[in-house]
């Protein structure tokens, strides 16, 4: 579920391995580990500390190696402990390292047993490698070709063998891989993040695909129905991210995330200078006039994003849009409609259960597909038909923050589109939009600038255990996001609610100890939201407001209040969760947390 760096060099490799461990460090881990071939003979070290404690523990032991695999784990199958941190042995013979799930384990670690095999682990990962050993006779590749053949579920894997001590063979089905391509020496990784500053060539492995590297060759096989085939996959150069990965001036990713969101929105909107369906794809035009609704499939905050857009979708294109938790779309039984747009929405396009519910909605015959995701080179840009990438760049925080707000704008653009080519655009609301647009990463530079006060807010929600937030309309999804920012960094629980709602449950929480943030923009709903705001002051509940200038919202007792510079219009919420996301951070910062690194998850979710 995590990262993934092996090598196959002329030279002492360990130190290009744990660096690219250190890269990935913001997918989130709980134990990490490094083994090489040395003399052909495998040896290893594991750590459930952190990265710098697993290079300090290769220095003291002086690994070295030119042939190596390294992973960092995100705990699925067993506790995160030594003995079930990667990389796994099988008879101190063959080693490796695996994100996914084999979800017939159980089954392969039986009939292993009944050979003889002994389990050091409680993982899934383990029945991998012993079963490739026990097919190994001589040529590693072949016997992971036949090992993948009786897996079933998402695996990245990658294997070293002490009596092919120049090799690594690898494997990948529904979970990312690359093979990056160096002089005299030749890498397998998860991310190519993991590799920048050593090489920005890269080839993107297929489901189903094995490959071999050794420091001179790499051979690729695709998996057929008669077995493997050798193939040739295209190179891709990646541009060098080490430019991303510097924290500059700022103290954390998630802080200089937060301040990058104007120029990624610039960058995402690079070239739009009218609507145009086209940019979604050739196919785009044609599938946005003959769609009679749109199903969104998102998991965490690209299911708020799309939340959004539903609003957006219903009011502005006059279509109506079903917005499903992917995890639970596919496995209840709905109603198939071939004129639907599936549309999912992911940061690394990688997201499984987004995944697999896109394959289940097109199993059920809706071929109109599009996603809009941060990864061109994703799983979920090659299964749609249409797609928009955002241009956030890199988002090493795991609190997603840019990623959220340049799909905002893709899926506002989106609406445009489709509200063009079903003749509710008339040119001047085009004009009008692009021109709002334009404008908006200057707006959010001057919303940036009220950091300053949320730390003062920031102070008191330090003490807190528990938080609302509330928000109306296209702003209750943003309450929602808001709310999970917090919870996901600074540990205290939050829940986001419509306004209206308060009456029907929250409000029995309400008293002098529970801080509630309101999104306050000054649209059609103001006044309804103001009188939410009455009943929370009646219980004594302490109110912090972000509302526009012309709300007429004022400081007093119990009531604190930041006023964004503008009104925004439909793209309010775009600028509203700015000020949240800041308060999440300034708040988790006071309370010590680890902010880039939340306990329990992982930035890009690989697993079910």
């Amino acid at each position: 579920m995590c990262g993934i760096v092996a090598a196959a060099s002329y030279r002492d490799i360990v130190p290009v391995l744990t660096e690219g461990l250190r890269r990935l460090e913001y997918r989130g881990y709980d134990s990490c580990g490094v083994a090489v071939v040395n003399e052909k003979e495998l040896k290893r070290t594991r750590t459930v500390s952190r990265i710098q404690d697993l290079i300090d523990q290769t220095k003291k032991s002086q690994l070295k190696g030119f042939t190596g695999v390294a992973h960092t784990r995100w705990a699925t199958h067993g506790a995160p402990e030594i003995n079930n941190t990667h990389p796994h042995f099988s008879n101190d013979q063959i080693a490796v390292v695996h994100n996914g799930i084999i979800e017939n384990f159980e089954e392969l670690r039986e009939e292993l047993k009944a050979q003889g095999y002994v389990f050091a682990s409680q993982t899934d990962t383990e029945v991998a490698v012993h079963l490739v050993h026990s097919y190994y006779q001589g040529d590693l590749g072949e016997a992971v070709k036949k090992a993948v053949l009786r897996l079933k579920g998402a695996y990245a894997l990658a294997f070293g063998c002490k009596d092919e001590p120049q090799r690594i063979v690898a494997a990948k089905m529904a979970a990312p891989l690359v093979v990056g391509l160096g002089e005299k020496e030749n890498f397998i990784v998860s991310d190519p993040l993991a590799l920048a500053g050593v090489t920005d060539r890269f080839i993107y492995l297929e489901d189903g695909d094995v490959a071999s590297i050794t420091p001179q060759k790499v051979e690729i096989w695709a998996q057929t129905e008669g077995g493997f085939k050798c193939v040739q996959r295209p190179i891709s150069i990646v541009e060098d991210a080490v430019a991303e990965t510097e924290l500059g001036s700022f103290t954390h990713y998630m802080q200089k995330e937060i301040f990058e969101q104007p120029r990624a929105i610039a960058d995402t909107l690079e070239g739009v200078h009218a609507i145009d369906s086209r940019i979604f794809g050739h196919e785009a035009p044609s599938m946005f006039q003959s769609l009679k609704k749109v199903l969104i499939l998102a998991c965490g905050t690209s299911y708020y994003a799309g939340m959004v857009a539903k609003y957006w979708l219903e009011s502005i294109a006059r279509i109506p849009c079903e917005v499903e938790i992917a995890s639970e779309y596919r496995y209840r039984d709905s109603i198939a409609d071939p004129k639907t747009l599936v549309l999912t929405i992911s940061q690394s396009g990688e997201t499984a259960d987004t995944l697999a519910a896109l394959e289940h909605a097109v199993a059920l015959g809706m071929d109109m597909t599009m996603t809009i995701c941060n990864v061109a080179t994703s799983a979920m840009v090659k299964k749609t038909r249409a797609h928009y990438i955002t241009r956030a760049g890199k988002e090493i925080g795991v609190a997603s923050t840019k990623a959220f707000t340049t799909q905002l704008v893709s899926l506002y653009l989106m609406t445009l589109s489709i509200a063009k080519e079903k003749g509710f655009l008339p040119p001047e609301k085009e004009t009008e939009a692009i021109r709002s647009l334009r404008h908006l990463p200057e707006a959010m530079v001057t919303v940036l600038k009220t950091e300053d006060q949320i730390k003062g807010w920031a102070s008191i929600f330090a003490s807190k255990n528990d938080a609302l937030f509330l928000g109306r309309g296209m702003h209750f999804p943003i309450a929602m996001e808001g709310a999970l920012k917090l919870k996901e960094i600074s540990y205290i629980h939050a829940e986001g609610y419509p306004a209206g709602e308060l009456k029907h449950g929250p409000l029995a929480l309400v008293d002098d100890t529970m801080p509630v943030v309101t999104v306050a923009p000054n649209d059609d709903l103001i006044s309804k939201l103001k009188s939410n705001m009455q009943e929370v002051r009646a219980r004594k509940g302490e109110l912090f407001v972000f509302s526009d200038q012309d709300t007429s919202i004022e400081p007093s007792d119990g009531v604190h209040v930041i006023k964004l510079p503008e009104n925004y219009g439909t793209l309010s919420p775009v600028l509203h969760i700015l000020p949240l996301q800041l308060l999440a951070y300034h708040t988790a910062v006071q309370r010590g947390t680890d902010v880039d690194k939340p306990r329990n998850l992982a930035k890009s979710v690989t697993v079910e």
